[in-house]
């Protein structure tokens, strides 16, 4: 019967021989097809899909979580799951190493060593069981991939361990156990492997619903143009450098700063300033500080808060600032920090006043800061905190901080000490105070 067998596949092999097509040119033919094809399609998700930029690695940043390609991710949940079966503990070198190396050995011999003669789809239930049982196993894994292993760990664990090892089992044992009856044996597979398919999709999607929101944290924002560099540049320029520098890096005498009280701090808008310094020489001031003159360092790599591109857009705002040599490129507006009141127009909070804020007091009035627990990093702030609390109310232009950004020293009713005017470098410019003080007699609007 064998040779009879072999004997029948030989002539159908010589017959599909005659009929086939030749490798060169039929074959390479169709593969450069298919291969042009992929590539226009890579082009055109590259064109029109694209993928969202990433600040610049920070090794300083140890918040960090690298995460896998999409492809890998369902290797990257099966060794958080592995990780959850106690009696193997954390050993990861066999979950990333060993079993994958398994599984790759598996599939390399296993058309070496098959020795089912048939060819149809119908006569190999056992292989696409066990194939379909590990394609949905993968699928399931990267499903859950961002789940947390404590969030629904049980149904997590069966789902993605579990269902699929007892079902390629079973498909095992199935195998030897009902070999006699090749189609009760295949109806068998076929059950154990379509009921663990759907097992683990039913329970993978419970954990998806049933699953808290991750915590959404700080949006990273990305400086892609040279505009938006310079607007996070001036936003962080704000927070961090107007408190010594001043808003228009215009100096002078330093005041309230521990260390640097009374300091006669220079100029950083000269020319003296951005012609002699090339734009390495502004970031490693930032990065590294300046000891010797009090300025400390704000590179997180040296204790500060700034990563490198932070430090990378507040060099950008400084360059194209402060330095009539650096031109923007066409089409690009300067950063306007606060923008112009139109004639007839109130000027409110989130538009106007917001910025105004930003620019010229929020490097001073923030958390940790020598500032009468006086904070104007949100608007609520701005009316309820402050050891003089309220500082400035709705209509009333005898308010202690409208007196202040006047240029005129206030009392504090409380110690009865005169508070200096604020900012205290520099008066803000005639422009400013009267749209603080149109807000103020509008009812200061959000």
């Amino acid at each position: 019967m064998k040779d009879e067998r072999r004997k029948s596949i030989l002539d159908k092999y010589k017959i599909a021989l005659q009929k086939g097509e030749r490798f060169w040119p039929d074959s390479i033919y169709k593969d450069l097809l298919v291969s042009c094809g992929i590539f226009i399609l890579l082009i055109l998700l590259a064109t029109f899909v694209g993928v969202p930029g990433e600040p610049k690695a920070n090794p300083a940043d140890t918040s960090y979580v690298p995460r896998p390609e999409w492809y890998f991710l369902f290797l990257f949940k099966f060794l958080a799951l592995y990780g959850q079966i106690p009696v193997l503990g954390k050993i990861e070198w066999i979950a990333t190493t060993v079993i994958p190396a398994l599984v790759l050995l598996v599939l390399f011999v296993l058309p070496l060593t098959d020795k089912n003669p048939y060819r149809h789809y119908s006569r190999r239930v056992l292989a696409l069981s066990v194939m379909g049982v590990f394609i949905v196993s993968v699928i399931v894994l990267t499903m859950m991939a961002d789940i947390p292993t404590t969030v629904l760990p049980l149904p997590q664990f069966l789902a993605g361990l579990v269902l699929p090892g007892l079902a390629c089992v079973l498909l095992a044992i199935l195998s030897f156990v009902a070999r006699k009856s090749a189609q009760k044996a295949g109806h068998l597979e076929i059950g154990v492997a379509g009921t663990a398919s759907v097992a683990m999709l039913v329970m993978a999607i419970l954990v998806l619903a049933l699953a808290p929101p991750a915590a959404s944290g700080t949006e990273v924002q990305v400086a892609n143009t040279i505009a938006d560099k310079m607007t996070l540049g001036q936003d962080l320029y704000s927070i961090n450098c107007v408190e010594c520098h001043g808003p228009d890096g215009e100096g002078g005498v330093i005041q309230g700063v521990a260390g640097l009280d009374g300091f006669n701090m220079k100029a950083i808008h000269s020319q003296d300033e951005m012609y002699t310094r090339d734009d390495q020489s502004l970031a490693d001031i930032i990065s590294y500080g300046q000891p010797n003159l009090g300025m400390q360092p704000f590179g997180s790599t040296y204790g500060g808060s700034l990563s490198p591109t932070d430090i990378e857009n507040i060099v950008t705002f400084l360059r194209y600032t402060w330095d009539d040599r650096a031109e923007l490129p066409a089409g690009t507006s300067p950063v306007a920090s606060i923008p112009v009141l139109n004639p007839g127009e109130v000027p409110s909070y989130d538009v106007h006043v917001g910025p105004l804020i930003k620019r010229y007091c929020v490097s001073c009035h923030r958390a940790g800061k020598q500032n009468n627990n006086y904070l104007l990093t949100s608007y609520d702030e701005m009316l309820n905190t402050g050891d003089n609390a309220p500082v400035v109310a709705a209509g009333d232009l005898q308010s202690l901080l409208l007196q202040l950004i006047t240029g005129h020293a206030g009392i504090d009713p409380k110690t009865g000490n005169t508070i200096r005017q604020m900012p205290p470098t520099k008066l803000l410019n005639q422009q400013t105070i009267d749209m603080f003080t149109r807000w103020v007699l509008a009812g200061m609007p959000k």
